[in-house]
């Protein structure tokens, strides 16, 4: 350690553990120059800020959050993603891609590490729907991966394996981002609008949901789409019966299945059974009856 120390004696140790209330370790109590403590939290605000937390009192944290804040709501990309010592994001092989050439576009910040099962499978995900909006939106759509890998190594093994674009590892911003938006849990994905002010902090769920189609994720797409799935859902039959299976199917709305006709992965309505583990997509139902032999056809969504 680089600084002072009381010495080690048991009567000193549990005299100060007194005054200051210490009832765990890691601790850290930050004093003024009368003695008296200015912040019981801070490790905390060590964990949180960094150095930039100093002199560790009420009056710094309050002023921290305000610039939380104002990063989170200002609408400037460049505030956001960038400091004084850099100004550039990675891509997946290593160029510099300057903040200031992403302002305008839609930016979700993908908030993941390489060590989280959830973590790869959504990616796996993620990289589809990417790819699929970049090439029909023109590019209006960009990715940053925020990591919470373990270590560089896991980083770069991360990076190397999507298309998109990161905050350098040895960047403080990672963690910064992670507070700002109040990151609980991985993965995550925030989506940022084109005029750099937040759409969504529930990307995940619009992608696990609608796919490349909830694109550009604002409440207006997302109730666009959520109109078109009903309309066609009220033109289904409630009810069919199918050649294939013995048991009646009833119409659902799943998140995703697989088709065990075509073996196909499904998204949205579906023809199930409540008795055994069957699902049809609605253009493989084939009805006993020629006359009402249905073909109802894929789930098309338009942009």
């Amino acid at each position: 350690m680089p600084w002072l120390a009381v010495p080690f004696e048991v009567n000193l140790h549990r005299h100060l553990s007194d005054i200051y209330h210490v009832n765990r370790i890691p601790s850290c109590i930050s004093l003024g120059s009368d003695g008296i403590s200015v912040e019981e939290d801070m490790i905390g605000l060590i964990e949180d800020f960094g150095a930039e937390a100093f002199p560790f009192t009420r009056e710094r944290f309050d002023e921290l959050r305000s610039i939380d804040d104002a990063k989170r709501q200002g609408g400037k990309l460049q505030q956001l993603l960038a400091h004084e010592g850099r100004n550039y994001v990675l891509s997946g092989d290593t160029r510099k891609i300057f903040v200031s050439e992403l302002v305008g576009k839609t930016i979700g910040l993908y908030f993941g590490a390489h060590w989280c099962p959830p973590s790869r499978a959504f990616t796996t995900q993620l990289i589809q729907n990417y790819n699929e909006i970049i090439t029909t939106n023109d590019g209006c759509f960009e990715i940053i991966l925020v990591s919470t890998d373990r270590d560089l190594k896991e980083f770069n093994t991360n990076l190397s394996n999507m298309p998109w674009l990161a905050i350098p590892y040895e960047d403080r911003t990672r963690q910064d981002l992670c507070r700002i938006f109040n990151i609980k849990g991985i993965p995550a994905l925030v989506i940022i609008g084109q005029d750099g002010k937040i759409i969504s902090t529930n990307g995940k769920a619009m992608i696990s949901l609608y796919g490349a189609k909830a694109f550009p994720f604002t409440e207006s797409r997302i109730t666009e789409i959520e109109a078109t799935l009903k309309e066609e859902g009220d033109a289904l039959p409630r009810q069919v019966k199918d050649i294939k299976h013995q048991h009646a199917l009833k119409l659902d709305m799943a998140k995703a299945y697989v088709c065990d006709c075509c073996n196909g992965q499904g998204k949205f309505w579906a023809f199930s059974c409540d008795v055994c583990d069957y699902d049809l997509h609605p253009a493989c139902v084939e009805e006993a009856c020629s006359d009402c032999l249905m073909k109802v056809g894929d789930i098309n969504l338009t942009a």
